[in-house]
């Protein structure tokens, strides 16, 4: 945690990692092929997504283990234990987060040299909210509270736009509501409905 109380760092990417384990976990049996607030993927492909983010997180400080699939076109399937292969993911990230100073200057990630403090809250970012989506998608509880979204905001206010317009990733942003926290913020600043839910059919 950091001087002025904002979650950063290991703290931040470990709780993020938190979160998404839980949300992964919590998903129903038949609600894996449901829609997301991430355009046409579903749930499989947003979990596909994310766990190869987060290995390309790891594999750019490494230069081993990177994604053999690229996760900007996701597979709409699931193959063997899902869970215990994203914990093995986030376990060996979280890793070698642990073995960097955490006052580098420059840290290697998919989006290029980062500030250690920037590149763990851009892994912490693709990791929490992609954890949102799919919980908003299978209707649990909102895993981004106001203290990871707080802690996101270090590499969403610096990397969101340039990422947006140089490569689509995250839609427009949107009009934050009146009287909203700092996680309905970085939502709608991502581009995403804070108050998204599937279509009743």
């Amino acid at each position: 945690m950091s001087a002025t109380g904002t979650v950063e760092g290991i703290e931040l990417l470990t709780r993020a990692h938190d979160r998404l384990r839980d949300v992964v976990a919590g998903v129903p049996e038949g609600a894996w092929g449901a829609p997301t607030p991430c355009g046409e993927w579903t749930v499989r492909q947003v979990f596909n997504h994310a766990r190869l983010d987060q290995q390309a997180y790891g594999a750019a400080i490494t230069g081993a283990g990177w994604p053999d699939a690229d996760p900007f076109h996701p597979v709409d399937g699931l193959e063997g234990d899902a869970t215990a292969a994203l914990d093995k993911v986030l376990s060996d990230v979280v890793g070698v987060y642990a073995g960097l100073p955490a006052d580098a200057e420059e840290v290697a990630t998919p989006l290029g040299p980062l500030p250690f403090r920037v590149a763990a809250a851009a892994a912490a970012m693709d990791a929490g909210v992609h954890a949102w989506d799919i919980a908003a998608a299978t209707g649990q509880a909102s895993p981004l509270d106001d203290d990871l979204a707080e802690g996101i905001s270090l590499a969403a206010d610096r990397l969101a736009d340039h990422l947006r317009a140089s490569f689509g990733v995250f839609a427009a942003a949107r009009e934050v509501p009146e009287g909203a926290g700092r996680a309905e913020a970085l939502l709608a600043f991502l581009g995403r409905d804070p108050h998204w839910a599937p279509a009743v059919s």
